[in-house]
């Protein structure tokens, strides 16, 4: 790599040292490195970084748990959070196909599987890398828009196009994968703030520290390290468009100034008393329960409504019915254009089981799908098998609706006929069991571990659910049998 080439960061995560000594020493001459042996350890680091890493290649099985994936899992979704354009590999000796496919889902571009060759590992870094700067060269020059036909996209725009000129804040909710995004920068080029830049703030990607004299701005000697006076986002979006993003995620000590900032457009920078004026256009975003967050305490109500003046709610992509076509048209067209590929095909069966997945990671996840599909059969027609390899098929059971017997019984035999058409190998005894402890499981949050009002809350007697718990081994329900 040439000396004036600024590499690319990338952020190693593994608990064997081994490893991650082995790949820095590989990988250190085409990209900064950084280690992390923990969730927690990364955290930190990210806190120190001025920007987010390019890209992360990660274990899922770290501690406190090194023998399961759960810790890998969170992971990946706090690296999305903390940036949506971070491209995320899994390198993992758990590689039962189950949780490469999970975590495909949740937004990892690719699972490797332990041992690997560290060569093949830095072509397939440098592939996603690519991947990524054709993305954001492709989203800096406008992109495609909002793509799709159907009601609840035709709704979208229509709330994009009555709102853009608003002085008043957006709160855009939906879930992960969604394309939250994608609507605020919808909002801001078609108001007529778009001459100006907008800029973006993810509250979940900043040391709460750094929050306020981020946003705020601070004056020289403020705080430690403040060795010149700075200002904030809400002094430099002035004339344009501040989105917040996460904003479920803001301090809830910040939360009022924030909310005065909306009312008034006063706020001070950090270390002064003299108050100053933003007319900064605020969006923000959140894949949380904003309701439950109140009711939490967790945020406050008067933000919430003074956030949510206009609110739009972005759809899952398994609402979008054929959206699901013209998103994989776009997507392959791009990615083999981008690869110098011809484009894959799906046959009939395949864009059958396409169009009836419902795609739990949303808009995030069909792009992966995409990805790998051009990767794998360029120039060819995928079928069924070859398809449900990367789809996650056992998310789907969650997906069926919880429908009391008797209250919607079509909706039920509806989703169970799709699920036994797409499901491999399909165990009912295991699916009844799944769905019996994500119940008792949820009424144990619920209830805080409280055996008797779990067992109320499910209609059953105390010791049928203690009963229960034992023969799958609940940790939750044993710790809440010890505390009772």
């Amino acid at each position: 790599m040439e000396a004036s080439q600024v590499k690319p960061d990338l952020l190693i995560v593994d608990d064997d040292p081994l490893i991650t000594d082995t790949l820095n020493f590989v990988l250190s001459r085409d990209f900064n490195v950084y280690v992390a042996e923990s969730r927690a350890q990364v955290k930190s680091l990210l806190r120190q970084l001025d920007n987010p890493p390019q890209l992360a290649l990660i274990d899922l099985g770290l501690p406190p748990t090194p023998h399961r994936p759960d810790e890998g899992f969170k992971l990946i979704n706090e690296l999305i959070a903390y940036s949506a354009s971070i491209k995320i590999m899994v390198l993992s000796g758990q590689d039962e196909e189950t949780n490469a496919r999970h975590a495909r889902t949740l937004g990892a571009i690719e699972f490797i599987a332990k041992p690997c060759e560290p060569e093949k590992i830095k072509a397939l870094l440098q592939k996603a890398l690519q991947i990524r700067d054709a993305e954001i060269t492709a989203q800096a020059g406008g992109g495609a828009g909002m793509i799709g036909k159907s009601l609840p996209i035709d709704k979208l725009r229509q709330q994009i196009s009555q709102y853009a000129n608003a002085p008043f804040p957006v709160l855009i909710e939906g879930e992960s994968g969604s394309g939250k995004e994608l609507i605020a920068a919808a909002l801001h080029s078609q108001s007529t703030r778009a001459a100006k830049p907008m800029l973006a703030l993810n509250c979940a990607a900043i040391s709460p520290n750094l929050v306020e004299p981020t946003l705020f701005g601070y004056s020289k000697g403020a705080f430690t390290g403040a060795t010149h006076s700075r200002s904030g986002y809400f002094e430099d979006a002035k004339e344009s468009t501040l989105f917040l993003d996460e904003i479920g995620e803001l301090p809830l000590e910040l939360q009022a100034k924030l909310l005065r900032v909306l009312e008034n457009g006063e706020y001070q920078r950090v270390g002064e008393t003299q108050s100053r004026v933003s007319n900064a256009r605020v969006i923000a975003a959140t894949n949380r329960d904003m309701r439950q967050e109140i009711r939490n305490g967790r945020f406050r109500a008067d933000l919430y409504h003074r956030l949510s003046v206009f609110t739009i709610d972005v759809p899952p992509l398994r609402e979008l019915g054929e959206d699901k076509r013209m998103l994989l048209d776009h997507f392959r067209e791009f990615y083999s254009r981008q690869a110098a590929v011809k484009m894959f095909d799906l046959d009939a069966r395949a864009l059958t089981l396409w169009l009836d997945y419902s795609f739990p990671g949303n808009v995030r996840e069909l792009r992966n799908i995409v990805i790998r599909l051009t990767t794998k059969h360029a120039g060819q027609a995928v079928n069924a098998e070859q398809l449900q390899v990367e789809l996650d098929m056992e998310s789907m059971q969650l997906d069926l609706p919880g429908l009391p017997l008797g209250q919607d019984f079509k909706s039920i035999l509806d989703a169970a006929k799709k699920h036994l058409q797409m499901q491999k190998n399909f165990n009912l005894d295991l699916t009844v069991q799944q769905w019996e402890k994500g119940y008792v499981e949820a009424a144990l949050l619920i209830t805080q571990g409280n055996l008797s009002q779990a067992a109320k809350l499910l209609g059953i007697h105390r010791t049928t659910l203690y009963s229960r718990m034992q023969n799958y081994g609940s940790p939750d329900g044993q710790r809440a049998a010890a505390q009772e």
